[in-house]
């Protein structure tokens, strides 16, 4: 969603670089981005921390997510938020190609909705359905998420399935799916280079660009 057919400007990893800093540690939006892009929150917020010293414990994990989920609503409530250049001409394109079009994200079910209700986009219209990190055992890189999709709609090949993200993590999740087009897109978390190291089919910077290569 952030990043990928969301611009919010990465307020997602500022307000968790904040959360993470209020907790007396200093940590750069950079690395934030490099241990945190893409995974659902609380598993962002331990590894991140967890690789600037030793296990600091759940307790002090769970405190820093609950302040993020605060800070977060406030952020998103007086933010810009927008729709990546292109996406609903794209989400059009490829309702056209008769392409199911599924957000899926490593925000919990209440952060996901909040962004949707402010583009005012609703499931069966613009997009075909919502998977969030909380519908699912295991988030990304695992590939839960992508396999409900597939089995909300009786999909059981994932040849059948494209993966599109803006981090290194979501290219995994896509590889780990065995999806058969993998793209890293550039609008968001991580840079080229990056995505590239991930090994995606093909990198794009911006959305129409997807349509060429899924035609």
């Amino acid at each position: 969603m952030a990043g990928t057919t969301i611009n919010e400007d990465n307020i997602v990893y500022k307000t968790l670089q904040q959360s993470i800093n209020n907790a007396g540690f200093n940590c750069t939006l950079e690395f934030v981005l490099t241990y945190g892009a893409g995974k659902e929150k609380r598993k962002a917020i331990s590894d991140i921390v967890n690789n600037m010293e030793e296990n600091i414990g759940a307790e002090k994990i769970d405190a820093i997510f609950k302040d993020f989920q605060l800070q977060l609503k406030t952020a998103y409530s007086v933010a810009n938020i927008s729709a990546q250049p292109d996406a609903l001409m794209v989400f059009d394109a490829l309702h056209r190609l008769g392409i199911k079009i599924v957000l899926n994200t490593g925000y919990d079910s209440s952060t996901a909705f909040l962004l949707l209700n402010e583009l005012e986009w609703e499931i069966g219209y613009e997009i075909d359905l919502v998977i969030t990190a909380s519908d699912v055992a295991n988030g990304r890189p695992a590939p839960d998420m992508i396999l409900l999709a597939m089995q909300e709609f009786g999909i059981t090949n994932a040849a059948e399935v494209a993966k599109v993200g803006d981090s290194m993590i979501d290219i995994e999740e896509g590889l780990n799916a065995g999806c058969n087009i993998v793209v890293g897109i550039t609008t968001g978390a991580h840079n080229y280079e990056q995505l590239l190291s991930a090994k995606p089919t093909f990198i794009i910077h911006r959305l129409s660009e997807l349509i060429p290569i899924l035609t």
